[in-house]
């Protein structure tokens, strides 16, 4: 059996010789034994150029393969819009529920109703709406777009009639540092006077800013601030970020705040956009849980005053002494990547950016149920309109979505038909 392998050795490495050197194939093995050590050394050569040919060949169709999943991947998400369209002409009118109100709009934020029925629509990059049976366009100069940062959250006063206040979520950079604003303005007509900073300084980054801004019914002004990318530091009382602010609607803190001479009513959190108060008055918060390769665990939380969260320490169903676990989570293999909140009829009502669906929560018992799902593509923000119906926008032209020709748009449905 040695024989033979050493036979077959010889053989091969005659064969090689003979590649290397021509003619040398014809010698008899003994003489070409003479030159085992130069041709050894050739041999190991030629076994290097073998491999590398191979490698070269393996890497060319590695990359071929790579070329023809782009190209898939950019076909995919160049016609995603279009699929949009063909999959929602399917679907019968009657079935729908759906009425498209405003289109062509630019990633939409945040809807808001004045007293005479028209609508004040935000836009991230920096613009005002308002829609009625005209349209209008303020422009916010001091608006910084960058990543999820720019003119995000609205919010009317409740005595809007008597003083013209509306409030302004929005990033700015005065001084060369980026940072998030509240900021109340007078509206009068069609522009923006008389503006007032009510809190300044808020911690602002290309992700992760909150931006929601509502007035809860005890007439004081909520507001959620992202954690801005320093995660460590939403566990921090004395740094704004990762928190649900309460202020009085001049920006000052309220005396009976959980924390003295605190905006902080909550902290632990990671990237809260929504909030909605249910018919017992009890405050509702949607977060965006972890994202990228270990995306999952977007939040539904029951807010409490001075509760901790848990960001980033816990996360899903994971407890911890002294800190909150949400109501309902997504789980790790699902994300819903909320953006707003809406209470009516006992329901909770909000719009998921990735998961591209409303979802719809019963409160008690609480459950889950899916609305328009994949059909209009990533959603963002919701409102109760004066006329009962929930007002909700299309995000599909925030860089992270397929944009039809109608994108964005703002849609409405009547929540009795879902």
């Amino acid at each position: 059996m040695e024989r033979c392998q050493s036979g077959r050795m010889r053989r091969f490495r005659k064969a090689l010789w003979g590649k290397l050197h021509p003619g040398f194939e014809s010698l008899p093995l003994r003489q070409l034994e003479k030159f085992r050590t130069h041709t050894d050394i050739h041999s190991l050569q030629l076994y290097g150029v073998l491999l590398l040919n191979m490698l070269k060949r393996l890497l060319l169709v590695f990359s071929l393969i790579l070329l023809v999943i782009f190209a898939l991947a950019f076909w995919y998400f160049k016609t995603a819009g279009d699929r949009r369209a063909d999959k929602l002409e399917e679907i019968p009118v009657k079935d729908r529920g759906v009425d498209i109100v405003a289109t062509n709009l630019t990633i939409p934020w945040e809807i808001a109703f004045l007293p005479n029925g028209d609508m004040l629509v935000t836009e991230r990059p920096g613009s005002l709406l308002k829609i009625g049976k005209d349209r209008s366009v303020t422009k916010i100069s001091e608006v910084v777009h960058i990543g999820e940062g720019g003119l995000l959250g609205m919010a009317l006063h409740p005595d809007f009639e008597k003083n013209s206040y509306i409030y302004l979520y929005m990033t700015v950079q005065p001084d060369g540092t980026l940072i998030n604003q509240v900021n109340r303005y007078e509206l009068r007509g069609d522009k923006l006077v008389n503006r007032d900073i009510i809190l300044n300084n808020l911690p602002a980054s290309k992700n992760h800013d909150g931006g929601r801004i509502k007035f809860g019914p005890d007439g004081k002004l909520y507001i959620t601030v992202g954690d801005a990318e320093e995660r460590e530091r939403a566990q921090e009382i004395n740094f704004l970020g990762g928190k649900i602010l309460r202020v009085n609607d001049s920006g000052s803190v309220p005396s009976d705040n959980p924390f003295p001479n605190s905006p902080v009513y909550s902290y632990g959190h990671r990237n809260p956009q929504g909030l909605a108060w249910d018919n017992q008055g009890r405050l509702w918060s949607t977060e965006h849980g972890r994202s990228g390769i270990t995306s999952g665990f977007d939040e539904l939380n029951l807010i409490e005053a001075g509760k901790n969260y848990g960001w980033p320490i816990i996360e899903g169903s994971q407890t911890q002494e002294g800190m909150e676990s949400p109501t309902l989570h997504s789980t790790a293999n699902i994300t819903w990547a909320p953006s707003g909140l809406a209470f009516v009829d006992g329901n909770l009502y909000f719009p998921g950016l990735r998961g591209e669906t409303l979802y719809k929560t019963e409160v008690a018992p609480i459950s889950l149920e899916e609305k328009f799902s994949r059909v209009y593509g990533r959603l963002r923000g919701v409102t109760v309109g004066p006329d009962g119906f929930l007002y909700f926008m299309t995000s599909n032209q925030d860089g992270r979505g397929s944009p039809s020709q109608s994108d964005d748009m703002i849609l409405k449905v009547d929540p009795k038909e879902l």
